[in-house]
């Protein structure tokens, strides 16, 4: 059986060292950050990137696009989320 869009997050948020959430919500800035620090992502030394800036380049470094121009930079989706969890190391199921 495959996870929930909300247990991928949450699996997402636990391989970062963020914690999970018992409600369903997207990732927050910090938690943006968290998923680009695990994945190598270099933010330019940028205090605080804009939430779409980091989906972009978190789509082009796990593949979902061919680049950070490319990507979209909209919330992800459960097709996104399934890939962002295998680059982080999330668990697969439960």
């Amino acid at each position: 059986m495959s996870l929930t869009v909300h247990e991928l997050r949450n699996e997402i948020r636990a391989a970062t060292g963020r914690f999970e959430r018992e409600v369903a919500a997207s990732f927050t800035k910090e938690e943006l950050q968290a998923v680009c620090v695990a994945l190598d992502i270099d933010l330019d030394g940028t205090e605080r990137p804009s939430t779409a800036r980091m989906r972009r380049r978190i789509r082009a470094a796990v593949g979902i696009a061919a680049s950070p121009e490319t990507a979209d930079d909209s919330t992800f989706r459960k097709a996104d989320l399934q890939a962002i969890a295998e680059a982080v190391g999330a668990p697969s199921g439960p």
